[in-house]
C-alpha cells in the first residue's frame, strides 16, 4: 500500500532519495542548490556531530530560524540521531519560549545568528541549561556556508543506522496557543509515514516528476513543515523563502518556477494586491493548496482569473499530522459558491464523525463538533496527560471545530467552539457574523468575539478593518448585516482598527481581542 516500503522513518526519506534520485535538486534556496545525495551526506555528518555534543536517543533538538536548507539539515539530521526536532516560533517574546522551552527540555539548540540575542534570553531565564549552535542561514561565513560544514569538522559522512523505535517521537511542534497556552503536539516516526500513505492513496495528491514546491509558510507552524516533507518524500524539489514577503514570493515565482503554492488565503491577498502582480508570469503553477480558512468567494474568483491554476482547500491541525479533508479542484466551482465554503470530504483511511455534547453522533444538516480517526494521529501532548485524555477519547480526537455535512457529504467549518458566544441561551457562531460583516465592499477585514453583558451573559462584538480610501459607520455597517443575519447575532458594538492581531500563518488570534473586553470577569464558554 505505501509507496515506499523502506521509508519508515522520517530520515529514511532523504536516504531513500539519495538511493534512487541522488542527482536530483532536493532543496533551493536562493543561488544554493542541494541534491538528495548531499542533502543525505550533510544530515549524516550532522547525527555524527549532535552524537558528539551528548545528545542520546530521545533527546530534543530545537532549531530557532527562518525558513532555510538548515532547517531540512537539522530534521533530518536529528532523526538520524535518533533525536526528535523541535521548531521553535522566533516571533515568539522570550518569556513564551521559557515556558516552552522549559516544558521540552532541549539537549540542544541550532540558533540562526538573527536569533541569537533572543535565545541568550531565553537560557538566561530556562529552568535548565542548553548548548547552543549558531548557524547563519545567509551563508555570510561564505558562499552558501551557513557554518554547519565547519562545526561538523572531523565527523564520518557514514549513516549512524541508529535502531529507532517507530514510535519514537520524530517531530515536536507546540500548537500557537490562539485559544491558550500552547502545548507540544508530539509526532512519531510511525504516525509521519501513515500520513504519508492517507496521502498517497489520494488521486488529488499525486505529484509529477518536475514539481517543484515552494514553501513560505514558517517551519515551526504544520502548514510550513508538513508539505515539503511530503514533496521530498514525493522525490520533488522544495524552493525555500525563508518568511512570507509578497514581493520576493512573487520574484522566486518568476526565477524557481515552482508548480505547487502553499499559501493562506491572506497570503493569497497579499500577492495579488501587491503591484508586482500584474507583471508575474503565474504560468508554471499548476497547484495553490490553500488552508486556515475557506477562502472568500471574490477573492478566489480573483485569484483563478489572474493566477491561471487549480485551487485546493485542505483542512486538518497539528495534532492530525496533515489534511484530514480537502476541497478538491473540480469542486471548486463557482457555480455553486455556497459549496465554497465547505472544507471538502476526508482522505482516505481518515473518519470525521459529528456529535453533541453528549458524543452522540448528529444528523446532515445538524451543528456538531467534529471528531476524526486517522492511523495518522498524534501521539499526545508533551507532559499534559488530562488534555491529551480530554481530546483523545476511545481513539477519537476532538478538534473543537464545530460545523455540520451537508446532504451531498460535504464538511462544513462554522467556528471553533471557544469562539462560538453564547448570548441570551443562543449559540451564535461568529464567523457568521463575520462573512455577512466581509460581504460590506467597504470591509477588509474583521474579527467577532463575545464580551460580557450583565443581562444576556455575552453580546456580540465585532472589530473590523476598513478597506484603505474607504469610510463607513458602525450604524451602516449594523443596517447592511441585519439584511443578513438575524438581529440577535448583529454586532451589539462594532469598533475599528488599523490591524488585527495575526498568528504567523495569517490567522486572526481572537483570543488577544477577547481576553481584553474580559478582564476581571468570567467567562464560562471556551
Amino acid at each position: 500500500m505505501w509507496l515506499h516500503a523502506d521509508i519508515k522513518l522520517l530520515p529514511d526519506i532523504v536516504r531513500h532519495r539519495a538511493q534512487v534520485s541522488p542527482d536530483k535538486t532536493a532543496l533551493i534556496e536562493g543561488c544554493r542548490r542541494l541534491t538528495f545525495r548531499e542533502l543525505d551526506t550533510a544530515t549524516n555528518r550532522i547525527a555524527h556531530a549532535i552524537v558528539r555534543e551528548g545528545a542520546r536517543p530521545d533527546s530534543v533538538v530545537a532549531f530557532v530560524g527562518k525558513n532555510s536548507i538548515p532547517f531540512f539539515e537539522i530534521l533530518f539530521g536529528a532523526g538520524k540521531a535518533g533525536c526528535t526536532l523541535l521548531p521553535l516560533n522566533w516571533r515568539l517574546a522570550a518569556a513564551e519560549l521559557v515556558l516552552i522551552v522549559d516544558d521540552a527540555a532541549p539537549a540542544l539548540v541550532f540558533v540562526d545568528k538573527e536569533f541569537l540575542p533572543l535565545m541568550d534570553q531565553v537560557l538566561q531565564q530556562a529552568a535548565q541549561p542548553f548548548k547552543v549552535v549558531v548557524f547563519d542561514s545567509f551563508g555570510s561565513a561564505g558562499e552558501g556556508d551557513s557554518g554547519l560544514s565547519a562545526w561538523c569538522a572531523g565527523v564520518p559522512e557514514s549513516d549512524l543506522h541508529l535502531a529507532t523505535d517507530p514510535n519514537a517521537i520524530a517531530l515536536l511542534m507546540y500548537t500557537s496557543g490562539t485559544t491558550g497556552r500552547a502545548k507540544g503536539v508530539e509526532m512519531s516516526h510511525q504516525n509521519l509515514d501513515r500520513m504519508r500513505l492517507c496521502e498517497s492513496l489520494e488521486p488529488e495528491f499525486q505529484w509529477r516528476a518536475d514539481d517543484v514546491l515552494l514553501m513560505v509558510m514558517p517551519n515551526f507552524h504544520l502548514l510550513g513543515a508538513s508539505l515539503p516533507i511530503q514533496s521530498l518524500y514525493n522525490g520533488s524539489t522544495v524552493s525555500i523563502l525563508p518568511m512570507i514577503e509578497p514581493g520576493k514570493l512573487l520574484g522566486l515565482i518568476q526565477t524557481d518556477r515552482p508548480t505547487i503554492l502553499v499559501l493562506a488565503p491572506a497570503v493569497i491577498q497579499m500577492i495579488l494586491d501587491h503591484p508586482a502582480a500584474k507583471d508575474t508570469d503565474f504560468s508554471s503553477v499548476r497547484l495553490t493548496m490553500y488552508a486556515g480558512s475557506p477562502i472568500n468567494a471574490e477573492l478566489l474568483k480573483r485569484a483563478m482569473r489572474e493566477m491561471k491554476c487549480e485551487f485546493m482547500q485542505f483542512y486538518g491541525a497539528t495534532e492530525s499530522l496533515g489534511a484530514i479533508t480537502i476541497l478538491r479542484p473540480a469542486q471548486h466551482d463557482l457555480q455553486q459558491e455556497s459549496k465554497l465554503k465547505a472544507c471538502g470530504t476526508p482522505l482516505p483511511l481518515i473518519e470525521i464523525k459529528i456529535t453533541d455534547e453528549s458524543g452522540d453522533e448528529l444528523p446532515d444538516g445538524q451543528i456538531g463538533e467534529f471528531s476524526m480517526r486517522s492511523p495518522a494521529m498524534f501521539s499526545g501532548y508533551r507532559n499534559q496527560p488530562d488534555a491529551t485524555a480530554a481530546v483523545l477519547q476511545r481513539g477519537w480526537y476532538r478538534t473543537g471545530d464545530a460545523g455540520f455535512r451537508d446532504t451531498d457529504g460535504l464538511l462544513y467549518i462554522v467556528d471553533r467552539l471557544k469562539d462560538m458566544i453564547v448570548s441570551g441561551g443562543e449559540n451564535i457562531y461568529s464567523s457568521e457574523v463575520e462573512q455577512a460583516l466581509q460581504k460590506h465592499p467597504a470591509v477588509a477585514l474583521s474579527a467577532v468575539v463575545g464580551a460580557p453583558d450583565p443581562r444576556w451573559g455575552e453580546k456580540v462584538v465585532a472589530i473590523v478593518v476598513l478597506k484603505k480610501g474607504q469610510n463607513v459607520t458602525a450604524e451602516d455597517l449594523n443596517r447592511h448585516c441585519r439584511t443578513l443575519i438575524g438581529g440577535f447575532k448583529v454586532p451589539k458594538e462594532i469598533s475599528f482598527a488599523d490591524s488585527l492581531p495575526t498568528s504567523p500563518t495569517g490567522k486572526i488570534l481572537k483570543r488577544v481581542l477577547r481576553d481584553a473586553l474580559w478582564q476581571g470577569h468570567d467567562r464560562s464558554v471556551g
